[in-house]
């Protein structure tokens, strides 16, 4: 069994480099859950049941999801879980996100104003991160990614598909980040108590469904170069003037509002999200939080947020994966705000 990482000291910085004291429910549960399915019975010794004996379904996705390092490597090693990386283009060079450290490379390509481009992983990729699956015991895959409306990878999943045996159900997030990694959370939760391929999805769309993207950019300029920028397009005829908050839905970037300073900005963003959080089910709360070369301002508005939601657990901080940095630039705040997610719920 592979053990989850120990406890982190720090109760304020979550899930960039370490798992919270104050866990939530859902990791606490898939934990207990995977104890139980592996305790040993009086016939069969432990170490001959394998994992796809009790998980039928492996789920897979890609690193716009924005896990944890440290949650991807508690479930990785089995197989119930993998990440295909995304790679991101830094002049002639290709990188891939968690096969390279390209975090330096990035940043000084971003505030140079360097040629920075992404691209979905190749069908080849998936296929075999699906005959993976299908080596190790497992029945079905289900498979989630970005938005189809911000990236072909979906597409180049479904290529995949086609071409193993093995059943591969590919979910269209319609959203992206820590958002399309609590969908993916979800999913691995849902395969640990043992549901069908069916359920999984259902189980991790419900979760994704009911989880928002808001972020702040100090800039749109590479969110325009990347191509990304759809609705929001709106706002470049002012953009010297403005800085803009912005949202994720039906899978899109959409403008929320135009705001006069950086600090205002930031500011306003913090209402959105605390009128968001009371808007949903008491204790239910989940929030993540994102950046880019800012990861102190990161910190210091999780902070304020977790005075603000007192009843939300600390919020999980990270750094934006690559694929997405590229697009939103140094400087991105960006909250998730998502609810818990068991079986029970």
């Amino acid at each position: 069994m592979v053990r989850p990482p120990a406890l982190c000291r720090r109760p304020a910085i979550i899930f960039g480099g370490c798992v919270p004291e104050r866990e939530p429910p859902a990791w606490i549960w898939l934990k207990e859950r995977v104890a139980r399915l592996r305790q040993p019975t009086a016939t069969v010794p432990v170490a001959d049941v394998p994992l796809a004996a009790v998980v039928k379904t492996a789920v897979v996705t890609d690193s716009a999801a924005a896990l944890p390092p440290d949650w991807v490597s508690a479930f990785t090693a089995d197989g119930r879980l993998a990440v295909v990386p995304m790679p991101v283009m830094v002049g002639s060079e290709i990188y891939g996100e968690g096969e390279d450290d390209i975090t330096q490379t990035l940043s000084l390509a971003l505030a140079s104003g360097a040629a920075v481009k992404t691209s979905r992983p190749s069908p080849g990729q998936f296929e075999q991160a699906y005959l993976a699956a299908q080596r190790r015991g497992f029945d079905s895959v289900v498979s989630i990614h970005i938005s189809s409306e911000l990236s072909g990878t979906a597409d180049a999943a479904r290529l995949a598909a086609a071409r193993v045996s093995i059943p591969v159900d590919v979910v269209d997030s319609r959203t992206v980040g820590m958002a399309q990694g609590m969908g993916v959370q979800s999913a691995v939760v849902a395969a640990a108590d043992g549901q069908d391929a069916a359920e999984v999805r259902g189980f991790a769309e419900r979760r994704m469904e009911r989880t928002k993207v808001y972020f702040y950019v100090p800039s749109l300029e590479q969110l325009r170069r990347g191509g990304r920028i759809g609705a929001a397009a709106s706002l470049l005829g002012t953009v010297l003037a403005i800085k803009p908050i912005l949202a994720v839905d039906g899978g899109r970037i959409v403008p929320l509002e135009k705001v006069r300073s950086a600090v205002r900005a930031v500011a306003r963003l913090e209402e959105i999200v605390a009128a968001d959080v009371a808007s949903r089910p008491a204790g239910q709360q989940r929030l993540a939080v994102h950046h880019f070369g800012n990861q102190m301002e990161a910190e210091a508005l999780a902070a304020r947020l977790n005075e603000k939601c007192p009843d939300c657990p600390p919020p999980q901080i990270s750094a934006l994966p690559a694929v997405l940095a590229a697009h939103a630039g140094l400087g991105v705040l960006a909250v998730i705000v998502g609810e818990s997610s068991t079986p029970t719920d």
